[in-house]
C-alpha cells in the first residue's frame, strides 16, 4: 500500500511552495488582480482563518493545560522545583542570547556606513514599569483576564488553581478529572484545526514573499545575516549544548522530532499561536510527559523570548553604528539587563518585539525613530526568531523531564514516529 503523506511533509511542501509562488508573484504584485484577489483576498483569507483558528484555542489551552500540569505534579515541592528550574532556564538563556547578538554585531559591524534617512518615524508605545508588571500579574478578576487574553494573569491563576488541587489531594479528584477531560477535548479540537496547517502556511508565506520579494532584504542584508547568524549560534550551541550537557541525548534527534512545531512557528511568527502544536509535538515526538509539558511550554510561550532578545541586541548595535553613537561596556550591560527583564515585563503585548526594542534603545540613548528602518524586514526575522523561541521552550522542557526521570526516551529515540502530529 502507498504510504500516506504525514502532516509534517504537507506543511513543508506548503512552506516551500508558498515561498516559490511569492517570489514569482512579487514582480507583478502591483497588478490589480494579483493585489486585490490573489494576495488581498485569497492569501489573506486562508492565512487569517488559519491564524484565528489557532488563536481561538490559545486562552483555553493555556488555562486548562497549566492547571492540569500543576495539579498533576502531585507534590507541591516538586511543582516549586520544576517552576524555579524553568524560570531560571528561560532568564539565563535570554541573557546568553542577547550577549551572543551584541558580540556578533560588534564584530560584523552591520551599521557602519549605513545612511539613515532623516524622516524615519516610529511612535514608541509606553512600556510598563517592572513594578506595575509584577502587580498586574495577580488578576483582580480571573474571568476578565481570560476574556481579555491577559496571559501572565492567566498563568498565575492557573498555577494557583492547580496547586490548590494538589494540596487537596483526593478531595479534588473530580475537579481534576473534569479538567483533564476538558484538556483532552481541547487537544482533539486543536488537531482537527491543524489539518488546515499546510494551507495556512502556504497562504501566509506566499503573501509575505509576494509583498517583500528579494528587494526588501538587500539594503539591510548585513543586519539580517547578523540576526540569523546569532539565532543559529544560539540554537545549535546554547540550546543543544545544554541539552547534551544535562541529558546526553542526541541533538539531531531533537531537531528532527521537533521540526513540525518549528515550521508552524516560522509561518505564524507567534509562539502563543504555535503553542497547541508545540505541546502535541513535545508529548508525541519528544517523549515529554503531559504533567511537565503542560506547565513549562505555556510558560515559555509567554515569557521566553530568546529570539526577540537576539533581534534587540543586533538592532541596538546596528542603529548605534548607523547613528554614529559609541556604546560603552555599561551600555551593553544595560541592554542585556533591560532586554532580559523585558522578556517577562512585556509578555503578551501586541508588537512585543518592537516595544521591547524601544525600551532598550531608550535606556542607552539611541533614537527610537531608527526602528522604522528595520520594520520593513521584521516580518521575515520575526518568523525566524519565533522558531528559535519555541525551540528554547522545548529544550528546557526535555531537560527538566530528563532530570525529573520522566522523559520517555523510547519515544525520543524512535526511528519511525507514527503519531497524529506527523
Amino acid at each position: 500500500m502507498k504510504k500516506k503523506m504525514g502532516l509534517t511533509s504537507k506543511i513543508f511542501i506548503g512552506l516551500i511552495t508558498g515561498i516559490i509562488l511569492g517570489l514569482i508573484l512579487h514582480p507583478i504584485k502591483e497588478n490589480t488582480f494579483i493585489s486585490n484577489y490573489i494576495v488581498g483576498f485569497l492569501f489573506h483569507l486562508v492565512g487569517k482563518v488559519f491564524i484565528n483558528s489557532i488563536k481561538m484555542m490559545v486562552v483555553p489551552l493555556v488555562f486548562v493545560s497549566i492547571t492540569v500540569g500543576a495539579a498533576s505534579v502531585g507534590d507541591i515541592k516538586k511543582l516549586g522545583r520544576i517552576g524555579s528550574k524553568t524560570l531560571g532556564f528561560y532568564l539565563v538563556t535570554t541573557a546568553v542570547a542577547i550577549t551572543i547578538a551584541i558580540t556578533l554585531a560588534t564584530v560584523v559591524k552591520p551599521g557602519v556606513g549605513f545612511d539613515l534617512p532623516n524622516d524615519a518615524q516610529f511612535t514608541a508605545k509606553e512600556a510598563p514599569k517592572l513594578v506595575d508588571v509584577l502587580i498586574d500579574m495577580v488578576p483582580k478578576n480571573p474571568i476578565s483576564a481570560l476574556a481579555n487574553g491577559k496571559m501572565l494573569q492567566i498563568i498565575v491563576f492557573s498555577v494557583l488553581l492547580g496547586t490548590s488541587m494538589t494540596a487537596l489531594g483526593d478531595k479534588a479528584t473530580k475537579v481534576r478529572e473534569g479538567f483533564e477531560a476538558f484538556n483532552e477535548v481541547i487537544l482533539k479540537l486543536v488537531m482537527m484545526i491543524m489539518k488546515l496547517a499546510p494551507y495556512g502556511v502556504f497562504a501566509l508565506v506566499a503573501k509575505t514573499f509576494t509583498e517583500l520579494g528579494y528587494g526588501a532584504m538587500k539594503p539591510l542584508a548585513a543586519y539580517m545575516l547578523c540576526v540569523l547568524g546569532a539565532l543559529l549560534i544560539h540554537a545549535l550551541v546554547t540550546y543543544q549544548g545544554l541539552l547534551v550537557a544535562f541529558t546526553k541525548l542526541n541533538p539531531i534527534k531533537f531537531f528532527k522530532n521537533f521540526s513540525p512545531a518549528m515550521m508552524v512557528a516560522f509561518s505564524t511568527a507567534s509562539s502563543s499561536s504555535t503553542l497547541p502544536v508545540t505541546l502535541e509535538t513535545a508529548e508525541e515526538r519528544l517523549g515529554v510527559p503531559k504533567s511537565i509539558a503542560s506547565f513549562t511550554l505555556p510558560l515559555g510561550a509567554t515569557i521566553n523570548m530568546d529570539g526577540t532578545a537576539i533581534m534587540q541586541g543586533v538592532a541596538t548595535v546596528f542603529l548605534a553604528q548607523a547613528y554614529g553613537i559609541d556604546l560603552t561596556l555599561q551600555n551593553f550591560l544595560t541592554v542585556i539587563l533591560t532586554a532580559t527583564l523585558a522578556s517577562i515585563g512585556t509578555a503578551g503585548v501586541p508588537g512585543v518585539g518592537l516595544i521591547m526594542l524601544s525600551m532598550v534603545l531608550t535606556q542607552v540613548g539611541i533614537p527610537v525613530e531608527g526602528i522604522a528602518i528595520i520594520m520593513g524586514i521584521d516580518r521575515i526575522l520575526d518568523m525566524c526568531r519565533t522558531a528559535i523561541n519555541i525551540t528554547g521552550d522545548a529544550a528546557c522542557t526535555v531537560i527538566i523531564a530528563k532530570q525529573e526521570g520522566e522523559l520517555n526516551e523510547d519515544i525520543y529515540n524512535a526511528e519511525n514516529v507514527d503519531k497524529s502530529i506527523v
